[in-house]
């Protein structure tokens, strides 16, 4: 299973050999080591004050794989990683493996966290993990493009199809080929499966499965969504838009080469850092809604666990007290725009100071629309899985937009029969 963890050797220097008496070695599973993930500053520091020795792996970007190499630890049972990175809709996947953090975290660890994100990470009266940060998908537009064609932000996705086609052709027109209207997460994983909530809840076509773990996508308001969507490849996104992730859309959106992007918040201050194209060109609004639905975010959003088998329950506890403390949070809120779960910090100067949009945020937060995980429980990979597959087919042209939901009622209908 080491073969899937790479060492971050390159990150972080490795501490002395030679510990103190007290000294604990703790592994923890962090992000993909990108230019987003604060997790390997943090843990050495943590390390570092408390005499502690911290051993940082990396873990794939696509959340599809990183719940495959979770899986597969704790499957087996493996002592490798003692705190891992987990994302809002897996606590109830993951439950069996991890520890209850009530009995192991320091004294108040727990307390000042939004309520709904305490709640989703309680699993039959165990907390299985603390909220580090959570996310709900924006619509990022450039500003400047949309003075210059003297348009508006667009409220509803034909505005945007519209705008993003009008503003693309015209800035080609005057000699910027590689302009694209449009870019979002169309890979097939859990990042489609959120893009394609958010159309097809804005349209009035539900979540998938309701609350009460009824198959609802076989409706018109979501093939509408979805065929408007594919409608978009090859015409305001790129034919390769069908295998970006957050990054990929990032990276495009980064260079200056689109109009619009779908991405979650911590986008903002990688984009507003000096030196890049597109600094202090660009603003950030609600997704746009059908037209007859409303604007929909997915919530999204990562904890901090500890696993079952972990050899220093207490110690590695003590270590996501540290990175879900109020100091952490406020310094990720202000280094990377991550979106706290301490409402404290939704009001605090400096964060607003250095992200504004946090502040206007908290309401599109606290009003996201959770994915179908609590309800199919440890359905919910099987479930995520057919929905960004069939969508993806359809992306591709692979499938109609009817067939594609037509085909995704009858998996959800099986798999829902099996019992979630």
């Amino acid at each position: 299973m080491r073969h899937y963890l790479r060492s971050s050797a390159v990150l972080l220097a490795l501490l002395p050999a030679t510990l103190p008496a007290m000294a604990a070695e703790i592994t923890i599973a962090c992000g993909d080591g990108g230019a987003a993930d604060f997790c390997p500053v943090l843990a050495q520091r943590w390390a570092e004050a408390n005499g502690h020795h911290v051993n940082i792996v990396t873990t794939p970007a696509s959340a599809t794989e990183k719940l495959s190499l979770y899986q597969q630890l704790l499957g087996s049972q493996s002592q490798d990683v003692d705190v891992l990175m987990v994302d809002i809709v897996w606590p109830g996947l993951l439950a069996d493996h991890l520890v209850d953090l009530n009995k192991h975290l320091p004294e108040g660890a727990a307390d000042g966290f939004i309520p709904s994100l305490m709640d989703n990470n309680t699993v039959q009266g165990k907390l299985v993990a603390l909220p580090w940060f959570t996310d709900a998908g924006l619509l990022y537009y450039r500003h400047d493009l949309l003075d210059k064609y003297d348009a508006d932000v667009p409220e509803t996705w034909q505005a945007l199809t519209d705008t993003a086609r009008h503003i693309q052709q015209s800035e080609r027109d005057a000699g910027n080929a590689r302009m694209h209207g449009f870019v979002f997460q169309g890979r097939a994983y859990e990042g489609l499966t959120t893009n394609a909530l958010e159309w097809i809840a804005s349209y009035g076509g539900g979540t998938f499965v309701n609350a009460d773990g009824q198959v609802t996508i076989n409706n018109p308001h979501a093939i509408e969504a979805i065929a408007l969507a594919a409608s978009w490849i090859g015409d305001i996104s790129p034919e390769g838009v069908r295998n970006y992730m957050e990054e990929e859309a990032r990276g495009v959106f980064q260079a200056g080469n689109a109009v619009f992007m779908r991405n979650w918040p911590y986008v903002w201050s990688l984009g507003q850092a000096d030196g890049t194209p597109i600094q202090g060109k660009f603003g950030v609004a609600p997704l746009p809604s059908g037209p007859e639905g409303q604007s929909v975010a997915t919530l999204g959003g990562w904890n901090w666990a500890v696993s079952r088998y972990s050899e220093h329950p207490d110690i590695a506890a003590d270590l996501v007290a540290y990175l879900t403390a109020e100091e952490q949070q406020k310094a990720h809120a202000i280094e990377f725009g991550r979106n706290p779960t301490r409402p404290v910090l939704y009001e605090n100067a400096e964060v607003l100071e250095a992200h504004p949009f946090i502040g206007e945020l908290y309401e599109t937060v606290m009003n996201g629309v959770p994915r179908p995980a609590s309800v199919t429980g440890e359905s919910y990979p099987r479930v995520s899985n057919a929905v960004f597959n069939r969508v993806h087919d359809a992306l591709s042209g692979d499938i109609s937009p009817e067939q594609a939901i037509q085909q995704l009622d009858s998996e959800l209908s099986r798999i829902g029969r099996r019992g979630w």
